[in-house]
């Protein structure tokens, strides 16, 4: 190659592949040493460096710290081999530009294009690469058309032989959080934080909030006038329904609101056990559980404590049955017993749970007699959840029994 030519190769590739010249350069160098050392007789063990003078494109050759001619060069790398070894070098180093542009942006928000379907993925074009969207990480029930544009979250970026692997993701709750970033200006100035994301894709989404500035309407800033912000992160999410919670840095408080649109009475936490006891109305009850479950599994994941929904009779039945069962236990005195209940433990499977440190210290009992509590617990919730599917099983045969017995009947007239 002369020095015009190298020059040539050199433009080219930066304009075409969008690759910084430098780069190039020293992949054509790499390139060169390669080649050269397969036609050397010393092979790998020679000791070759090239050198590519950036402004005149010329090439200086040493094998073992002795020049090497223009002619000798020629002669020593064979132009097809070079060709071969410098594109792939051009590859190398495409692959490095593309890793270093979209690795940065992991966990950020980016718009593509929807290219094809294939099988349970999603193939979606991004400037200078093309993306996988999972099955996995797919929101359920969404259905992305080829040429259809959406925000995604970039999940994963890796090398994979000459090519950049880029996994998004569309489930996730950090792309609420980033979509309310993207939607409400208090949030980029500082003014409002968001402290948290739970969320069941394609059905309902929570996100804490909170301000320093008491003059801030935090839900109304969130939602913005006539709903328009968080209508249009629901419209990106496929309908998704997304609830702004106001953060507080008191859990009973924090967990009331998660709640919400329930009127709770009262929130009894025991730390201990990880659990917060929700008190609510008879006719609360329900709305605070949400359909099948997920208003409180939401608001569970939220606040970050395991949120049980009763009322004051379903507590009292609990807390008398529990401690019925507890003083069962050999080395469970009723005072023990009284003190398990205060701090949450409500059964046999919740005691078989408990740190052998808290129970020693909660019973002035030795470690020994502590963890025979514990596996005694164990043994007995074993047992519990035994009968429980034994009975599970006899009633479905009896349920299957009836609708056969009830299927041979024949009509008579």
């Amino acid at each position: 190659m002369n020095p015009e030519e190298v020059l040539r190769i050199v433009e080219q590739i930066h304009l075409e592949r969008k690759i910084d010249k430098e780069t190039v350069f020293v992949g054509v160098e790499q390139a060169l040493v390669i080649a050269a050392r397969k036609h050397s007789d010393a092979g790998d063990d020679a000791t070759v460096d090239v050198h590519i003078d950036r402004q005149t494109g010329e090439i200086n050759a040493y094998r073992d710290n002795v020049p090497l001619t223009t002619e000798e060069i020629a002669e020593r790398i064979g132009a097809q081999t070079a060709k071969q070894v410098i594109i792939q070098k051009i590859r190398d180093a495409e692959r490095d530009a593309i890793y270093d542009e979209y690795y940065p942006q992991l966990d950020e928000m980016i718009v593509g294009t929807v290219h094809r379907n294939e099988g349970g993925a999603t193939l979606v074009t991004l400037p200078n690469v093309e993306a996988i969207l999972p099955r996995s990480e797919k929101i359920p029930g969404e259905t992305l058309r080829v040429g259809d544009r959406a925000r995604f979250l970039i999940v994963e970026v890796r090398k994979a032989g000459s090519k950049v692997k880029v996994i998004l993701s569309r489930s996730r709750p950090l792309l609420v959080k980033r979509l309310f970033e993207q939607e409400v200006p208090e949030i980029v100035e500082g003014v409002v934080e968001i402290k948290g994301v739970s969320r069941e894709p394609g059905h309902r989404a929570k996100i804490a909030v909170s301000t320093n500035d008491p003059r801030v309407d935090l839900v109304g800033a969130c939602v913005g006038v006539r709903g328009a912000r968080s209508r249009n992160v629901t419209e990106e999410l496929n309908g998704e329904r997304v609830d702004v919670v106001p953060w507080s840095d008191d859990p009973a408080r924090f967990i009331q609101s998660a709640l919400r649109p329930a009127v709770v009475d009262e929130v009894i936490l025991c730390p201990m056990i990880g659990r917060a006891i929700v008190l609510v109305q008879r006719d609360q009850r329900s709305l605070a559980i949400g359909r099948r479950g997920q208003n409180v599994r939401l608001a569970a994941k939220l606040c970050e404590w395991d949120v049980d929904v009763m009322t004051r009779d379903e507590l009292d039945e609990m807390l008398a049955k529990a401690m019925e069962a507890f003083v069962q236990i050999d080395g469970v005195t009723q005072d023990l017993a009284d003190q398990l209940v205060g701090e949450g433990f409500l059964s046999y499977d919740d005691l078989s749970l408990i740190e052998i440190s808290d129970l020693v210290e909660l019973g002035g009992l030795s470690e020994d007699a502590a963890q025979a509590i514990a596996d005694e617990a164990e043994r007995r919730a074993e047992e519990q959840e035994e009968e429980a599917r034994e009975a599970k099983r006899v009633a479905a045969e009896a349920r299957l029994s009836e609708e056969l017995g009830s299927s041979s009947e024949i009509p008579t007239e």
